[in-house]
């Protein structure tokens, strides 16, 4: 008797959960018919599993969230069929049980990293606080509910209201291809998230000068160091990208060493001496045909030019960070490139130090090279520079030109005095700027026609 009277409170237990779970589901699809219809998407849609779930990451602004938790439910559902069927023996059925279960849980952790990211998006939406997200994650029925069919919970905007005209917006204007010089027609530049097609940048056109100096400037995420990877070969784009009359992308493997590239981050070893680095990328970077002692007479030329010869013999770990920055420039310029790209290579150095050298810089690009440099402190050496430009994250997030040219044309184009008040206006409101981004894309666009 107290086994059966054991079972029956079991079996009654789990209908009831049962059917606590069956409602909490209806009233979760219930609740998202009201949201879908409030955010301008067909509210039927909630009845659709799978298509329930990339709806509301459209109506989060989040869609490629939406598409990742469908296509991972899609998964599930699967898997839970796989289970009812028999494979083998009784060992084989565990074994394919133990791995449907380890499946199960790492695509539970999936889903539920996605779903998050969705509901953040639908906070961001209908304007309230990210204290919300305690209520949607662990009781998701209440939320949904309430702001579907409450009148006090309505979108900021809409799904259709979120797609921008700037997706069809193009300036439609080329660089003219120059004999000597950079020209840069890039047509889109994109990557695959999510199984969806996402444009990283988009319409960037420009022709720059032998013997400028150029700041690129950009907020975060406005794709600078994408656009730096597409110009230098390195990812490529759908572009041409032509330097001094040869396309960089056709002959790749002939001009690779006609760019000079200087990262963030070193990658020198610290066990070695400033002669034997410089050495070793000669070695890598001079044509087969120099002898050594041509290479070695480089060598002692480059270390005059960026005054490393008092140090030659000291360790790359015993230098100064100036020191580091001018040996990690000096190795690429072995190579004698016509085109330099410098990713903040002021980092961590003060005011003198910048200036010192980024005069060093100034230097080379009256040689007749180009250069092109990221820095997050403009200002303090913008008079070193000779065009400026500006890349904006669109209200699709997707990085577009905002403007190219001199410096004192980029002031008065935007109204601002200072690179940095540049940046801020066309940076997004929530990032602290003045979210004017699409309004500069056009009028440059405009001023380029004109």
């Amino acid at each position: 008797m107290i086994v059966l009277d054991l079972l029956t409170r079991t079996l009654l237990s789990a209908k009831a959960d049962n059917v606590l779970g069956m409602l909490l589901n209806a009233a979760y699809i219930f609740g998202m018919w009201g949201i879908f219809r409030k955010c301008g998407l067909k509210p039927w849609q909630a009845l659709v599993p799978c298509l329930r779930d990339v709806c509301v990451g459209k109506a989060a602004g989040r869609e490629d969230a939406g598409r990742v938790v469908a296509f991972v439910n899609g998964l599930m559902i699967a898997i839970d069929l796989f289970a009812l069927f028999r494979f083998g023996d009784a060992a084989a059925q565990d074994r394919i049980s133990d791995a449907l279960q380890i499946a199960g849980v790492a695509l539970a952790i999936i889903e539920i990293i996605y779903t998050v990211r969705c509901y953040i998006g639908l906070i961001e939406v209908f304007g309230q606080r990210r204290a919300w997200l305690w209520l949607w994650i662990p009781l998701e029925s209440v939320p949904a509910v309430m702001w579907g069919w409450m009148k006090k919970y309505q979108p900021l905007w809409t799904v259709s209201e979120m797609k921008s005209d700037m997706a069809d917006f193009f300036s439609g204007s080329k660089a003219a291809v120059m004999d000597q010089g950079l020209t840069v027609n890039l047509e889109e530049r994109t990557a695959t998230e999510a199984f969806k097609k996402k444009y990283l940048l988009r319409d960037i056109h420009m022709y720059i000068q032998p013997g400028h100096m150029v700041l690129l400037l950009g907020g975060s995420g406005a794709g600078k160091t994408t656009f730096l990877n597409a110009v230098n070969g390195y990812e490529k784009a759908k572009a041409e990208v032509m330097l001094n009359g040869r396309n960089m992308y056709t002959e790749y493997k002939d001009m690779q060493y006609e760019i000079g590239f200087v990262p963030q981050l070193d990658l020198m070893r610290g066990s070695d001496s400033v002669y034997r680095t410089l050495m070793d990328a000669a070695s890598l970077r001079l044509p087969v045909s120099f002898s050594k002692a041509e290479r070695a007479e480089r060598v002692e030329e480059v270390m005059k030019i960026f005054g490393l010869t008092p140090v030659k013999n000291n360790l790359v770990s015993k230098l100064s960070g100036g020191q580091r920055k001018r040996l990690s420039i000096a190795m690429e310029f072995i190579s004698n490139p016509s085109l330099f790209i410098l990713d903040e290579p002021d980092s961590g150095l003060d005011g003198v130090m910048a200036r010192e050298l980024f005069e060093q810089l100034r230097m080379i690009a009256d040689q007749g090279k180009i250069i092109i440099v990221i820095t997050h402190t403009p200002d303090r050496v913008i008079d070193m520079f000779d065009d400026v430009i500006v890349l904006a994250k669109d209200s699709n997030r997707t990085g577009r030109l905002a403007f190219f040219g001199s410096i004192g044309d980029a002031r008065a184009f935007f109204g601002k005095e200072r690179m940095e008040e540049i940046v801020k206006s066309v940076n997004r409101q929530e990032e602290g700027g003045e979210g004017r981004a699409d309004e500069f894309i056009k009028k440059y666009a405009e001023v380029q026609h004109a």
